[in-house]
């Protein structure tokens, strides 16, 4: 590996890895780590560049961050894992079972995105706004650059086609808020292209994890166990 993601891991039993959203780390999980570590190996991962993870020199893409993420597994001999995506964690997640299905057991996709115009667009724009200015002043300033390479993960990606998923064949959950960024209708089009999903609705918006966790651990909890 090129870099050491940071992590943190607790409990025994199946892996379940937790993939965070933009700009955070592995810490938003705190209520799913205590609870999921009862049964499971809980595996919370900072992203490259995010929280205690190192940027690295490679691209700063969710490509490269699936890259990671198959890395850290084979670092680790961990053949097989639940993974719990949140955000861009959740996008990250989805390209990653893209590309090494072998090595998802059963996938979990938290408020994740196809395509950057799955967001609402009250949320994105001020997105959008952002990474503007930010590419204006990121030749001078080394704040701005990295302000507007982490907006960029959310301005040109995910792109995945909803017509990839039909070769998914591992169990999936597909969860959201009801007042959640991500298009109700988007969250939808996810479910409905992937062969083996159910669709869980929360009341609450993008971040049911953290907010409205009991609702939440419980749906995903029913999820692993059926």
């Amino acid at each position: 590996m090129e870099i050491k993601l940071h992590y943190v891991e607790k409990g025994s039993g199946e892996p379940l890895i937790l993939l965070h959203g933009n700009s955070e780390s592995g810490s938003y999980f705190i209520h799913q780590i205590s609870y999921f570590s009862k049964k499971y190996r809980v595996i919370a991962i900072d992203t490259r560049g995010h929280g205690w993870s190192p940027r690295g020199t490679k691209p700063f893409t969710i490509t490269q961050f699936a890259e990671d993420l198959y890395d850290f597994m084979k670092d680790r001999e961990i053949e097989q894992a639940n993974i719990l995506g949140f955000s861009d964690g959740g996008n990250i997640a989805l390209v990653f079972a893209l590309n090494h299905p072998e090595c998802v057991k059963r996938l979990i996709l938290n408020g994740a995105n196809l395509y950057p115009e799955g967001v609402k667009e009250k949320a994105q724009l001020p997105i959008m706004l952002g990474y503007k200015i930010a590419g204006k002043f990121s030749k001078k300033y080394r704040r701005a650059l990295e302000k507007k390479e982490m907006l960029g993960l959310m301005v040109d990606e995910p792109n995945i086609r909803p017509e990839e998923l039909d070769k998914l064949n591992m169990k999936t959950l597909v969860i959201a808020g009801t007042n959640d960024l991500i298009k109700e209708e988007h969250t939808q089009l996810i479910y409905e292209s992937l062969p083996m999903a159910r669709l869980v609705f929360i009341k609450g918006d993008h971040f049911i994890a953290a907010k409205c966790p009991k609702a939440f651990n419980r749906a995903v909890e029913k999820f692993l166990h059926a």
